[in-house]
């Protein structure tokens, strides 16, 4: 075979290898924030405040999203206590 159909069949090959891995990742992705969406959507759960430790209903709790996890607070000063000050990603 020649050099330059090797070549470009690699390249074929690597570029279709990419866009299945990035079908299956935004799939996996779909998954996980349905997934996500049907725990927030049970409306008597509660949720632990990590700084004051009162319990409180998911849906009233002030949210903190931060390295691809969800904080829930009772108010502003204990979320505004967990950073430190500086909030990462609101949801």
């Amino acid at each position: 075979m020649n050099p330059l159909r090797l070549l470009l069949l690699a390249a074929l090959v690597y570029v279709v290898w990419r866009l299945l891995r990035r079908q299956l990742h935004d799939r996996i992705q779909a998954e996980l924030l349905r997934e996500q969406e049907r725990q927030e959507a049970a409306e008597d759960v509660l949720v632990e405040d990590p700084v004051c430790g009162i319990l409180i209903p998911k849906q009233e709790a002030v949210r903190l999203r931060q390295d691809g996890r969800t904080y829930y607070f009772c108010s502003e000063s204990c979320c505004d206590a967990f950073t430190g000050g500086t909030k990462g990603q609101d949801e």
